[in-house]
């Protein structure tokens, strides 16, 4: 169910149309000027790794500024951690929101849901949308309006150890996650080496209820999905993998160990996204010998089907901005094909539109491995503006049924009644 806007943030919205926020608005009669003739300073909120990537992102804007000379941009580099609570509460009260956010896809329901970003059909900020990938272009489409451009963008996938493959004599990577867990016990028997790493985050959770034709809730029935049978069969699954398949997880710092246990060779198989790839290379399995990492689809579950969530990030244009024209051009020239090629070739992030994987952008293994596992798996999250929300009950009742603190049903049933609680007028079904 889309959430409305409450009236204290229409009123919130009005107003901000009517404040200045970095400039002029550069419009008269409400069409935009010339490019040429747009002025003005805008804020940019970048998410990007302040180490590895933020150089690149600042580059390019360095490029823009040098073609819109009359335009200035003010760089902000806000931690991805803290940029929803930041955002939302600037763009709320109306004060120290940026002109344009960095935003992960998983946000933009519930920011276009409170009013938060601009619609951008008709603006200079889409151009050849029919590039785009689908799957990016439909994080951005919310009940039929745009509210963002694709910037780059990521799946899960399962990432494997070659070697270890090689000594326990496997000769592929698993199909579905009965293969997997029979891996697993086989690569420890032969190598000592644990099969997988199970992380609790509840977002590595998707790729097992996906698989067995399983979601966290039903739009179109205004349902919470999350204990019906198919879940519960791919919660069984995730816990059979925990019990049988995976290294002892230490619940506390549980990302960090699972990274340093699969580049030190510790562990066989994991299932994780592009952004851990560059960390992997560091480690004693990889490091020198990029070609032992092996990339492949999710495992497929009881439905007959490999699928993971579709990720990444999303420009949107602050619904509030005083300079909406300077806005829509700094989005547009960011997402360029140029733009987009520079910033793969540069960070080793997917691009999102289909121009820009050329051949140098595709020599990086990690573009190549993961592009066509995108292609075929990626799938979007539900819906809602509230999916974000979800996330923080279904991980803490997945950590205790992992733990033996909860049963399947018990942990489900739980995580249900949690979400009744933040998608009001949705039944259990």
């Amino acid at each position: 169910m889309r959430r409305g806007i409450s009236i204290a943030a229409a009123v919130t919205v009005v107003a901000l149309a009517a404040t200045a926020c970095g400039g002029s608005d550069n419009k008269a009669d409400g069409k935009p000027k010339d490019p040429k003739d747009v002025s003005g300073t805008i804020t940019y909120w970048d998410t990007s790794d302040a180490a590895t990537e933020a150089p690149t992102y600042k580059a390019l804007i360095k490029q823009f500024e040098a073609k819109y000379p009359k335009i200035k941009v003010n760089y902000q580099s806000i931690p991805f951690t803290d940029v929803e609570q930041k955002f939302k509460s600037a763009a709320k009260s109306g004060k120290g929101a940026p002109d344009v956010v960095r935003t992960d896809v998983g946000l933009m329901a519930e920011y276009a849901s409170l009013g938060y970003i601009a619609p951008l059909d008709g603006t200079p900020a889409l151009q050849n949308t029919s590039d785009f990938s689908t799957g990016a272009m439909n994080t951005a489409r919310i009940n039929g309006k745009t509210y963002g451009v694709p910037s780059v963008t990521d799946t899960l996938a399962l990432l494997y150890n070659k070697d270890l493959f090689k000594k326990a004599g496997i000769a592929k990577p698993p199909a579905t996650w009965d293969e997997f867990i029979a891996d697993a016990k086989t690569i420890k028997k032969k190598t000592g080496a644990y099969g997988t790493y199970v992380n609790p985050d509840s977002y590595f959770l998707l790729p097992l209820l996906y698989g067995n034709g399983a979601d966290l809730a039903d739009t179109s029935a205004k349902k919470i999905t999350i204990s019906d049978s198919k879940a519960a069969a791919a919660l069984d699954t995730a816990k059979k993998i925990y019990d049988e398949a995976s290294m002892k997880v230490d619940f506390a710092n549980a990302y960090q160990n699972m990274q340093t246990a699969f580049k030190d060779g510790k562990v066989a198989m994991l299932i994780q996204g592009p952004w851990s790839v560059s960390d992997d290379l560091t480690g004693s399995a990889f490091k020198g010998k990029e070609a032992n990492l092996g990339y492949a689809p999710v495992p497929a579950g009881a439905a007959g089907k490999a699928q993971a969530p579709t990720g990444g990030h999303d420009l949107a244009v602050y619904q509030g901005s005083g300079n909406l024209d300077a806005s829509y051009l700094f989005t547009q020239f960011m997402t360029s094909t140029e733009s987009q090629i520079t910033i793969a070739e540069k960070t080793g992030t997917l691009p999102t539109r289909k121009s820009a994987y050329t051949s140098a952008v595709t020599a990086d293994a990690k573009i190549a491995g993961f592009r066509p596992i995108l292609e075929q798996t990626a799938r979007p999250r539900v819906a809602l503006p509230q999916v974000g929300s979800l996330f923080t009950p279904l991980q803490q009742n997945y950590v205790k049924i992992l733990q033996g603190d909860a049963s399947v049903k018990s942990g489900l049933d739980a995580t249900a009644k949690q979400f009744q609680q933040l998608l009001p007028g949705y039944s259990i079904g």
